[in-house]
């Protein structure tokens, strides 16, 4: 059976709204499309953040009298770094405006409908709304709640190991596995580590995917007590910003030392003499930081899904065995006693990266 219109013209939209990855936050990533005659006269996404909104970049070609227009996200009615989206459409003589989610910024919110319907558009909304939605399931998240969204990236043998008993993991996924968790470093606002993966693999936490604009996210280091040595690399703030999170406990002089190099701290109250991370994801959201890749080691994975923070969950799985009864798996920490208080999942899809899989999945939360 043929798709409509309204789904091929909308799936264009969600295409060119995925170039904004990385690029916008803490904005959407939104894609618009200009159709005359069944034939696309306009495209346009947005590009960066206080860049031009993607339904202005598309309403450039003049000739747009009685023309439907596809955006994927509400447009707004109000100024903020930009003039109201609602103007331009208005101006440009559109006769219907094609809606995937409405947006649910307060200060948008069903407003943006509203005058464009009573301008004389007609408004239609929904279409590929689902698919929208998890594409920006970031901006869903962070708007109502000002907490990020944090996706927990683990990769493990088939029989769940995450390294040999020896220690060594480099690599247990094969290249394109690797490649695509740059992917998720150039489009997460920030990456989250604990002093144990700094001490262990030195990682500089950088954007080295293909994209030729690069996006280093905001690195995080979970160091309870100030511990991180000299000379790792995530202190160098030149290569990417860094954020170290430290309970009080943490030696004042290390305090010092992190923001004279140019990184930022914050003194986090302690939760079992660690970090209290439900604390740390509320001050990162009042900081803007949007969303979260939590690249830790197993200790710190457990404490994340303990304290209820992590949505997501990407797993690569490498078809090899390791064996070893003291071999790290995924998720470790104290771990759970009873079946009945296990941390439950959905599975949204699964792919696959040569000879390695990815699960990618969900919390599900009460």
């Amino acid at each position: 059976m043929a798709e409509s219109a309204d789904i091929r013209f909308m799936k264009r939209a969600i295409e060119l709204a995925g170039k904004g990855f990385g690029l916008v936050n803490p904005n959407p990533v939104v894609g618009a499309v200009v159709v005359k005659n069944n034939q696309i006269i306009g495209e346009g996404f947005h590009e960066y953040f206080g860049g031009a909104h993607a339904e202005i970049n598309a309403l450039q070609n003049t000739d747009t009298e009685g023309a439907t227009l596809y955006v994927t996200l509400e447009p707004c009615n109000h100024f903020g770094k930009t003039p109201p989206c609602t103007d331009k459409i208005i101006s440009s003589k559109i006769s219907r405006l094609v809606i995937g989610v409405k947006d649910p910024n307060p200060i948008v919110n069903g407003k943006g409908i509203r005058r464009l319907r009573q301008s004389g558009i007609v408004v239609e909304t929904g279409v590929l709304k689902e698919e929208i939605k998890k594409q920006n399931e970031v901006y869903l998240k962070f708007i109502p709640t000002g907490l990020p969204f944090c996706a927990l990236k683990t990769a493990m043998t088939l029989d769940g190991k995450i390294s040999t008993f020896t220690g060594e993991s480099k690599w247990i996924t094969n290249e394109k596995s690797r490649q695509f968790v740059h992917e998720l470093r150039h489009r997460y606002a920030a990456v989250m580590v604990g002093l144990n993966t700094v001490i262990k693999d030195n990682p500089e936490l950088t954007d080295r995917s293909d994209h030729s604009e690069k996006k280093h996210p905001i690195r995080i280091v979970v160091d309870s007590n100030g511990k991180t040595p000299a000379g790792s690399k995530v202190l160098d703030t030149e290569i990417a910003p860094t954020l170290f999170a430290v309970t009080e406990n943490a030696d004042p002089g290390f305090v010092r030392h992190i923001r004279k190099l140019g990184g930022d701290v914050i003194i986090c109250p302690a939760r079992n003499n660690k970090v209290n991370l439900s604390y740390l994801m509320k001050k990162l959201g009042e900081k803007g930081i949007d969303s979260v890749l939590l690249e830790g080691g197993s200790t710190l994975n457990f404490s994340a899904i303990e304290e209820g923070i992590v949505d997501k969950v990407f797993s690569f799985i490498s078809p090899m065995m390791l064996g070893g009864a003291t071999a790290h798996t995924p998720v470790g920490g104290k771990g759970i006693g009873k079946l009945d208080q296990a941390i439950t999942l959905n599975i949204d899809s699964v792919q696959q990266f040569d000879s390695d899989l990815l699960i990618e999945s969900y919390i599900i939360k009460d």
